[in-house]
């Protein structure tokens, strides 16, 4: 019953919070139109740090205007940093109030609370290096630190306070890194003679991107600003500090050769140095062609991995893992004679315990006995059971905290799993977005992102059982004036039998009653809805906007598209929703693909649009050198399916190359595309244009000089507005011939 109570203030407190900003159909005629120029100004917020108690939280508020404007031309240039600026923030969380540390737009990384919860260290941008700065708590400006050293930061760096405050362990480049790796960059992509050799170990463009990952550790002592570098210049990730600050960890990375398939080339090493100084680095772990995936304890000096279905732990002090889940690999169950295979999902509060995963749900096993409890039994029907994903561990080792998502409705939010009852307990469960959930350290505050799943989401944050919710920004008032879409979640089924869900968005002046223009927005699964500009704009045009998910399976991924789009329309028609006639369909990337290969197999749509898809997956292999073997393992083990080499079925590249069956199009096509482009270049995209040009059908291609992967929208302002008003007029020009041709035969 208290249970119950609970779950129906939260909502009811919620949707009070959200009263003003969710909106009738009949309202939607006092508001604006929703427009491109909105869309560049919508604020998203992103959370760096939290201090232990709550009370104040670093963050950027950022828009999509800010992160225009990127050298496209520069991808693979290791010395180059891509532009991403905001407005740096700290946030009282007791009072709301929020302070600005910079007057003007500022780009800022590794936003870091001090281990007294008094100082933020950050990187800031000033040109093209990155400095630390901290900032007090009280005072009314950051404050530069000039380290003593001519060395740069490192683009990639950590910031790691020292456990005492006094200090900051970072991350620098040697003298003359940034020249050498420009050189190495400038003579691979303008020459002014480029040679590759296959005799080498490594593709070209894959030295030139391994040169990010050198650099040189070091710690800085705040009140002397004197700099001690750690270690030699080398290839190193993931530094851990000691709770104390005895020691560090890191990993040493060593490429060995370009590989296709994902596995191997690259030999790791796992070392712990001693702070303290005066001693050779120790070696934890040796050499492994494995990539190295631990999960760490609180105080950094013990990890767990699984392999092979079992649990390792580790203490840096051992000289090996010791196997903790040997002697419980029992059967599965009585029918099913498999042995339990187990996985590291995280450290209890006090380091004496791990939860695991099985095929039967999750244990707590304890590190000194062994001893293994099983806390929670997966469901029977795990298939249509809903998602739960743990969030948090309570520090009294009581409770899980895990979000919650239903498989077939819009049902979400977050639960408490009470490991001494084995009794789970709603916090919050309904039909609105939750994303970003944040605990902090002491347990007593949970920090999330909300949205009703049609309009931009606020933080908000709330005890550990959410009650006393409070909204801590209002970041986009302006956007109750404007006309939003509305969301709908549609279930239907493919022409296989299997059960899909699509998104549909409603026209901003939706009528009941009347027939709308449908657009497609294609590329994978979609379930959960959000705030979209896609939508938005689609909506404020007068077209029903609709996301609908296919089925793939390797092998034979083409045809997943016009089995589960097609359905998912179909079910839209028989609905009365949709003007069967006037029906678009686009993609961006992968969804440009989709779309290119769909209108080779169906003549439905009145107009289609391919955004920086690819339309010969032959050519597409070698195409884009800037990302090495991607496009190779993409097309072998990876996104596009096919499942083999080109020359182990050359007949399967050929038939999802859409190219080859251009004489098969009869849908208007635009195609749109960025100069820049590492993902998919436009030559890709050229070859579909002057082949529907030879043939003698519609098809318009707009290219972007300035912009990269996503056409206009990835270049500048005026590109931008282009992208859209194009995409947009295209889709009008093309339903209004439909009604022309219906007037002409009355």
């Amino acid at each position: 019953m208290p249970a119950k109570r609970n779950r129906t203030y939260v909502c009811f407190f919620t949707l009070l919070l959200f009263f003003s900003l969710t909106t009738s159909i009949t309202a939607q005629t006092e508001k604006t139109a929703f427009t491109t120029e909105d869309a560049l100004k919508v604020i998203s917020l992103s959370v760096n740090d939290v201090t232990d108690d709550g009370k104040y939280l670093a963050a950027v508020k950022a828009t999509r205007k800010d992160r225009q404007n990127v050298d496209h031309g520069r991808f693979g240039d290791p010395t180059y940093i891509s532009p991403r600026y905001g407005e740096m923030v700290i946030i009282d969380s007791e009072t709301g109030e929020e302070t600005m540390l910079f007057e003007n737009r500022v780009q800022v990384s590794s936003l870091k609370w001090s281990p007294d919860n008094r100082t933020l260290a950050f990187f800031l941008r000033e040109g093209d290096e990155f400095f630390l700065h901290t900032y007090e708590i009280g005072k009314s400006k950051p404050k530069k630190i000039k380290l003593k050293t001519d060395k740069q930061i490192a683009s990639y760096s950590p910031l790691i306070w020292r456990a005492d405050g006094s200090g900051i362990i970072l991350a620098l480049r040697e003298m003359d890194w940034a020249e050498k790796s420009r050189k190495m960059f400038l003579d691979l992509s303008e020459g002014p003679v480029i040679v590759q050799d296959s005799r080498k170990p490594f593709l070209a463009w894959e030295v030139v991107r391994n040169q990010s990952s050198f650099m040189i550790p070091a710690v800085v002592n705040l009140k002397k600003r004197d700099v001690r570098e750690l270690l030699p210049e080398s290839q190193i990730s993931r530094i851990r500090q000691e709770k104390e600050g005895s020691f560090i960890t890191y990993v040493i990375s060593k490429p060995l050769k370009t590989v296709y398939n994902r596995r191997g080339g690259t030999e790791y090493e796992l070392f712990m140095l001693d702070m303290a100084g005066g001693s050779e680095p120790k070696v934890i772990l040796e050499k492994t062609t494995e990539r190295i995936n631990l999960t760490w304890n609180d105080r950094n000096d013990t990890f767990a991995y699984a392999k092979k279905g079992n649990v390792f732990i580790q203490s840096v002090y051992d000289e090996k893992a010791v196997n903790i889940t040997e002697n419980h690999r029992t059967n599965v169950s009585e029918k099913d004679t498999s042995k339990l295979r187990y996985s590291v999902m995280r450290w209890n509060p006090d380091d004496s315990a791990l939860l695991i995963s099985s095929q039967n749900g999750y244990h707590i096993i304890d590190i000194q006995s062994k001893d293994i409890e099983h806390v929670y039994e997966f469901p029977e029907d795990r298939e249509s059971a809903p998602n739960l994903n743990v969030q948090n561990w309570s520090p009294d080792g009581r409770y899980l905290f895990m979000t919650y998502s239903a498989k077939n409705k819009w049902e979400r939010g977050l639960v408490k799993y009470d490991l001494q009852t084995k009794r789970m307990e709603d916090l919050v469960k309904d039909s609105n977005l939750y994303s970003r959930w944040m605990f902090t350290e002491n347990g007593e505050k949970i920090l999330y992102n909300f949205s009703d799943g049609d309009m931009p989401n606020d933080l908000f944050i709330a005890d550990n059982n959410l009650n006393s919710v409070r909204r801590l920004t209002n970041l986009n008032p302006w956007i109750k004036d404007k006309k939003i879409t509305r969301s709908e979640l549609v279930e239907y089924l493919d022409v296989d039998g299997n059960k899909l869900y699509g998104i549909l968005y409603y026209p901003v002046d939706y009528e009941p009653g009347k027939k709308y223009p449908l657009v497609c927005e294609i590329y994978e699964r979609f379930f959960n809805n959000g705030f979209h500009t896609s939508m938005n704009l689609l909506a404020n045009s007068g077209f029903f906007g609709f996301r609908p998910s296919v089925d793939l399976e390797e092998g034979f991924p083409g045809e997943a598209w016009i089995k589960g789009v097609t359905s998912g329309i179909n079910k839209l028609i028989d609905m009365g929703l949709v003007d069967k006639n006037k029906l678009g369909v686009h993609g961006t990337s992968y969804g440009g693909y989709a779309t290119n290969l769909l209108i080779t197999q169906t003549d439905r749509f009145a107009a289609a649009c391919n955004i920086s898809g690819k339309v010969n997956i032959i050519s597409f292999l070698g195409d884009s050198p800037k990302i090495t073997t991607r496009n190779y393992a993409a097309a072998e083990i990876g996104q596009d399916r096919i499942g083999a080499t080109l020359w182990e079925q050359p007949q399967k590249y050929i038939a999802h190359t859409a190219i080859m069956f251009a004489d098969r199009i009869k849908t208007p096509l635009l195609m749109l595309s960025g100069e820049g482009d590492w993902n998919v270049p436009a030559t890709n995209q050229r070859e579909m244009y002057y082949a529907l040009r030879r043939l003698g059908k519609e098809c318009i291609w707009v290219h972007y000089m300035n912009a990269g992967h996503g056409a206009g929208r990835s270049s500048n302002e005026e590109d931008f507005h282009h992208h859209w008003k194009t995409l947009l007029d295209f889709y009008k020009e093309k339903f209004d011939e439909v009604d022309k041709k219906k007037e002409e035969k009355m």
